[in-house]
């Protein structure tokens, strides 16, 4: 059973069906308790890359915007069943260098999450990966305001949308998620976990 877990602000737990768990941008909230398989980061920013939260397997694989992003190639990471791409991510706020969201492909889901950006070129063109989750970070300030978030997820047609990293530092706020108009809104409150494929039926 694949599992999301929601732990606040712009930090997220998945665990695979096999056991196998990825830490994306921890920070903040619980749920720091299962070793890692896998730890991504977007960027570098303090309030995402606190890595010393976890406690990582001998064989963690650590995958930072430093090695997601080389050159101007965004790589694609595979390992037995989970495919990891890195996107587009950038804003006033978020240089285009230093920056990536993820895709994430695994048990039969795919995953994108925007990580700190605004409205990117790349995005405009995902309709057609035809995504089962799409994370937005959206909070007015630092990342892609609500309205445009909404917008983009219009465009690109996730089965749920998902909004995280809505008030900055703060682990959630029910106010602006209420106000979200994005289509397939699915909120996820922060400390709560969900069965993937459940949601997904």
């Amino acid at each position: 059973m694949s599992k999301l877990l929601f732990q606040g602000h712009g930090s997220l737990r998945f665990t695979l069906d096999d056991g196998r768990v990825i830490y994306l941008d921890p920070f903040s909230g619980r749920g720091y308790d299962l070793p890692a398989d896998f730890v991504l980061i977007t960027h570098q920013h303090f309030d995402h890359n606190k890595i010393k939260l976890i406690k990582q397997k001998p064989e963690c694989v650590v995958i930072t915007n430093e090695n997601a992003l080389v050159d101007g190639e965004y790589k694609v990471f595979e390992f037995d069943g989970l495919r990891i791409e890195a996107t587009e991510a950038y804003n006033k706020n978020h240089e285009k260098d230093e920056c990536v969201g993820y895709i994430l492909e695994f048990d039969g889901l795919k995953t994108y999450c925007t990580g700190d950006t605004g409205v990117t070129e790349q995005m405009k063109t995902f309709a057609d990966r035809r995504f089962d989750y799409a994370i937005f970070n959206t909070d007015d300030v630092f990342t892609i305001p609500l309205a445009e978030s909404a917008a983009i997820a219009a465009v690109i047609g996730a089965r749920h949308n998902v909004p995280i990293h809505t008030q900055p530092l703060n682990l959630f706020s029910r106010e602006k998620v209420t106000r979200w108009r994005a289509p397939n809104r699915l909120i996820i409150w922060a400390g709560e976990e969900i069965d993937m494929q459940e949601e997904n039926l």
